[in-house]
């Protein structure tokens, strides 16, 4: 389940920022985010969400957000699985609303190049760095990412298996160019894989960095959106 929130969390903040609107049930006004295509019958956990979310209101009703909840979740669900840890900025506020279209557009498909999701996690101020290290899993022996030399699908199956340890994916070292529109170029990320796979401590590091990183695309703040009383549901 920890590895499912990580990706609610992953999904939520790539569409319109992580304001919660992942979370939001279809309303007659909008069709919703979960029966996009990148979530619909892959994407769980929400029930999770939903009794934090129960037990938070019964202490202090109105006050903490489906959003950052949806964070602080990810962030304890890795540290409760030995992975590594982070501080969650807080004060985001949820959407009223949701977008199905959004969905389909902002997450990036497995069938992605390289260069189209550097592009797109570059987007929403995520490095190639970044990208890698919320990609992987935490090094071990030779295993971080699997890349191939046309498209990455690895990426959501590597998110789902960020903490677990029931698949090991490797990089083929050699893998050093990428053919993209029929023209060579280096492979960015290289270099990166081969620095987290040779010192784990980097990649716990530069994880919790990214994973910060990634809270901080475009939240509601201040007088925006609204705090939720249930999470499915505008109030």
């Amino acid at each position: 389940m920890g590895a499912s929130l990580l990706r609610l969390f992953f999904h939520d903040c790539f569409v319109n920022g992580c304001d919660g609107s992942l979370l939001l049930d279809d309303t007659s006004s909008f069709k919703g985010e979960k029966s996009a295509a990148p979530n619909l019958n892959s994407a769980r956990g929400f029930n999770v969400i939903d009794a934090i979310k129960d037990k938070v209101e019964e202490v202090c009703p109105g006050v903490v957000s489906c959003a950052d909840i949806l964070a602080i979740a990810s962030r304890d669900s890795v540290a409760l699985l030995d992975g590594p840890n982070w501080n969650v900025k807080l004060g985001r506020r949820d959407s009223k609303t949701a977008s199905q279209t959004a969905a389909n557009n902002g997450i990036p498909p497995p069938s992605s190049s390289l260069s189209s999701l550097i592009s797109r996690f570059q987007s929403n101020g995520l490095s190639a760095k970044d990208m890698v290290a919320l990609s992987g899993k935490e090094p071990a022996q030779e295993q971080v990412v699997k890349a191939t030399t046309t498209s990455l699908p690895w990426i959501f199956r590597a998110l789902r298996n960020l903490i677990t340890n029931t698949t090991r994916i490797s990089l083929p070292r050699e893998v050093s160019y990428i053919l993209i529109n029929n023209s060579l170029m280096v492979d960015q990320t290289d270099s990166i894989v081969r620095s987290f796979s040779n010192n784990p401590g980097y990649f716990r590091s530069d994880f919790a960095t990214a994973m910060i990183k990634m809270g901080d695309i475009s939240p509601l703040t201040g007088s925006q959106g609204e705090i939720r009383k249930n999470c499915r549901k505008p109030n």
